[in-house]
């Protein structure tokens, strides 16, 4: 059975929030500041109280302090909720964002809409580790050993000749938040070969990051994987070798575009022919 997404691996963990006591020009200034439309309201134990948003001084402009501007009926989602009954949760209510808190009501982070796509990308599920390490063993009659554990970036052999730039700023996204899945990589002798997670990695590289979360397939015996191979031959030995696509867009897009530019054409020869 697959292990289930939960929210606090997820949800983002440094939460602006403000105090019931709050004046509104402050609370004005902290949105100007961040960028952000609404805060959790916690009291002096970290403990959820309200929820405010621009809406709320829209409705309530004749109150100056937090406490008589804050919503008090909180939807709050807890850190081991799943992700699936989250979305349900925030669905059925209508609202984009949930405050997270622990068993004791404190508050422990936010979840919002995107954190809900964003656990959808590049998962590593236990499947997707179990099917790799099965098909190594397959491929080249060996025995494996599976660990979890913390990679350096720069021993790593990249296996991928290219990656998309909105993808990477995703995966830095995630990284500046602490959201980043664990890559994986097969030991071969003294070689780290990276199989999936190319995004994450070259995110790392660029946040200058030493080490990176990998489940670590480990070979019984040195030997030279396919994909070392064809890596060889499409001269991919670093990070820097990985050639980004920012001019071009994912398959599905190009194909998208391409279709319509079609339409168009058509259309014009229609109108000429008219």
């Amino acid at each position: 059975m697959s292990k289930k997404s939960i929210v606090k691996e997820y949800m983002t963990k440094n939460v602006t929030n403000v105090h019931p006591k709050t004046s509104r020009n402050e609370i004005i200034k902290v949105m100007k500041e961040t960028g952000h439309d609404g805060f959790p309201v916690v009291n002096e134990n970290n403990e959820i109280t309200g929820f405010i948003t621009s809406f709320d001084f829209i409705i309530k402009d004749h109150a100056d302090l937090v406490k008589d501007i804050m919503s008090t009926d909180v939807i709050v989602a807890q850190e081991d909720m799943s992700i699936n009954d989250t979305a349900r949760v925030m669905f059925r209510h209508g609202v984009s964002k949930l405050p997270v808190v622990d068993k004791d009501g404190k508050l422990k982070g936010i979840i919002t809409n995107t954190d809900m796509v964003r656990s959808n990308i590049e998962r590593t599920t236990p499947n997707k580790v179990k099917s790799f390490k099965e098909t190594l063993e397959q491929l080249y009659a060996v025995k494996t050993a599976l660990k979890r554990m913390k990679v350096r970036v720069n021993n790593l052999r990249p296996t991928q000749d290219k990656i998309f730039a909105d993808e990477l700023q995703g995966r830095e996204y995630e990284l500046k938040r602490g959201l980043i899945e664990p890559v994986i990589v097969a030991k071969t002798g003294s070689r780290w070969i990276l199989i999936d997670g190319h995004h994450r990695a070259v995110a790392s590289v660029n946040l200058k990051h030493e080490e990176i979360d990998a489940y670590v397939i480990e070979l019984n015996k040195d030997v030279k994987l396919g994909m070392e191979r064809t890596a060889d031959k499409s001269g991919i030995y670093t990070f820097d070798d990985i050639k980004i696509i920012d001019d071009d867009q994912h398959p599905l897009v190009s194909i998208t575009e391409s279709i319509k530019k079609e339409n168009d054409k058509k259309e014009l020869n229609e109108l000429s022919n008219e």
